[in-house]
């Protein structure tokens, strides 16, 4: 029997990691990214429990924690400092069976490509999708310039802004939430920056995140509430981030300090609203693609990594492609789902700005039970 062809566009973190998976399954993949080189590029993120015990079933083991930093303890605290709870995540990591890593993107991405390679899927460089065209017995990728690819399945893990699903549902657009964020890592030392600390800072319609991704760099991002994301255009970004943090716990306002100009990225703060349908046909899409979401609860990436090896498992089992991709997308809904509505809920909490709602925000999280805390990380981090 013929081996099934399966195309990716996008080489981001979902499109690698399905590459992975269906390549170790058997199946031959075509990845096309429209950038001409996977650059050193881009900021932190976590993969958590439940990404990690994805990764672990396609065979990615231990290659996190080499290149990442396990987590050892998450926190939240106000603006100055001051502790308001510490998260289970460690413990509910340890009785899954696998641990939460913070990482610098561009060495997970690393790790995808070589485990993708590994297993014979091609990565084509510099090949820009310009449209999709579906057929009765396969479909069609034309690119930007000029070269014709086809497959018998089609994936769009190109991201927020995917050419796939545009083509598929046309110009959707996407929602702003109200903020934006500021991105970067850098090389960065603090008594009160420990070994595997993960620490939200939360102001008033501000935060910042503190994130330990190993060998003595920092991972940090700062919100903060705007109408208009362009309104300060000009004005450095770090400078703008120093300005939103002014007055904050020192360790804040050293990490700001110490990165350089270049190193800061600016977001605006967008979702969309969810999607039920992913696809048609011999077509379908994962991660931002499919689902795109606030970054509160830390799980866009992990989402996106679940979708691929799950989209791998269907396409395994099933000889009929196209009933596999319903058959994927069903078992995907009500997960992401829940993932994008949570994310949007936390992320207005935690960009409340009137004072009371800000002082009825940190007596809930410093006075939820234990229990509680528990079971909502454990509901976060299982993946079968």
């Amino acid at each position: 029997m013929t081996a099934m062809k399966v195309i990716v566009v996008g080489a981001g973190i979902g499109g690698l990691t399905a590459a992975a998976a269906l390549a170790r399954a058997g199946i031959h993949v075509d990845v096309v990214e429209r950038a001409p080189l996977l650059r050193e590029v881009g900021s932190g993120l976590g993969i958590m429990t439940n990404a990690v015990r994805a990764l672990r079933s396609i065979g990615i083991r231990g290659e996190l924690e080499r290149h990442g930093q396990v987590v050892e303890d998450f926190q939240f605290r106000t603006a100055r400092g001051a502790l308001i709870t510490s998260m289970p995540l460690k413990e509910v990591s340890d009785e899954l069976g696998a641990p939460s890593v913070s990482i610098h993107r561009a060495a997970l991405q690393r790790v995808l490509v070589s485990a993708a390679e590994a297993a014979g899927a091609q990565l084509h460089l510099g090949a820009s999708c310009r449209y999709v065209e579906p057929g009765a017995g396969t479909v069609r990728v034309h690119l930007e310039d000029g070269r014709t690819l086809a497959a018998d399945v089609l994936i769009g893990a190109d991201g927020i802004h995917s050419v796939v699903r545009k083509q598929l549902f046309g110009n959707e657009p996407l929602s702003y939430a109200g903020y934006v964020c500021w991105l970067a890592t850098t090389p960065f030392q603090h008594p009160r920056f420990t070994r595997g600390y993960v620490g939200h800072y939360w102001g008033r319609g501000k935060r910042f995140g503190l994130v330990d991704i190993g060998a003595g760099q920092v991972y940090w991002w700062a919100t903060q509430n705007t109408r208009d994301p362009a309104s300060q255009t000009g004005v450095p970004l770090r400078q703008r981030a120093l300005a939103c943090v002014a007055g904050w716990a020192d360790e804040v306002v050293r990490a700001v300090e110490a990165t350089p100009d270049s190193a800061v990225l600016e977001v605006p703060a967008q979702d969309r609203p969810f999607r039920s349908v992913w696809g048609s046909g011999r077509i379908t899409l994962l991660g931002d693609a499919a689902h795109p979401m606030l970054t509160s609860l830390g799980q866009g990436a992990c989402m996106a990594i679940e979708d691929g090896v799950v989209l791998a498992r269907c396409l395994q089992v099933r000889r009929d492609p196209i009933e596999s991709l319903r058959v994927y997308e069903a078992r995907r809904r009500r997960r992401t789902r829940g993932m994008v509505q949570r994310s949007r809920l936390l992320s207005m909490v935690e960009q409340w700005q009137r004072p009371l709602p800000v002082a009825l925000r940190e007596s809930y999280f410093r006075y939820m039970p234990r229990r509680l805390a528990h079971e909502q990380t454990r509901s976060l981090l299982q993946f079968a």
